[in-house]
């Protein structure tokens, strides 16, 4: 076996890291945006994360030691939790004893392979209740799907912030 069949890719890790954990369901989709633009969202806890996931109110980094954070969760419902976790271009999985996270992002060519996964636990094991789990992924995926969209199409339009076009006038 060489050393390029046995490394996986973040989405892989997070399949296998979701098919450990009892209940937990995987949402997957390519999106026709680059990786870094992708991840410039997923991986913005403080900013980006909680536009795309519904029932996210904020997210505050509390500690960051090199991949290792940690971090305070406020839902949307009044609820906290405090996560603690990994988190890298590509990949994020942060758990508390209440809330699971992962995230994961590949290119595929000009365009990017991205799987979330994640849900509230049962309490003292390795489960997530799995009722309204994929729903809930599916518009988080969708969200992010319009919000890397409408990136996107900002930086195309001429005059916007990175782009060579004339201001508009």
């Amino acid at each position: 076996m060489s050393d390029e069949e046995a490394v996986i890719d973040d989405v892989r890790r997070l399949r296998v890291m979701g098919a450990a954990v009892r209940g937990a369901r995987i949402v997957e989709r390519v999106l026709p945006v680059p990786l870094d633009a992708v991840w410039a969202v997923m991986g913005d806890l403080e900013g980006g994360f909680g536009e795309f996931q519904p029932d996210m109110r904020s997210v505050r980094v509390l500690r960051r030691d090199g991949e290792r954070v940690e971090a305070l969760a406020r839902s949307r419902y009044g609820f906290r939790a405090r996560l603690h976790g990994v988190l890298r271009p590509g990949w994020c999985w942060l758990q508390s004893r209440f809330l699971v996270i992962g995230m994961a992002a590949v290119a595929e060519g000009g365009s990017t392979r991205v799987a979330l996964t994640g849900g509230v636990r049962v309490p003292g094991r390795a489960a997530l209740v799995p009722f309204g789990a994929r729903r809930e992924l599916e518009r988080a995926m969708a969200r992010l799907a319009e919000r890397v969209d409408g990136q996107q199409e900002a930086r195309r339009r001429p005059g916007s912030v990175g782009t060579a076009g004339p201001p508009p006038g």
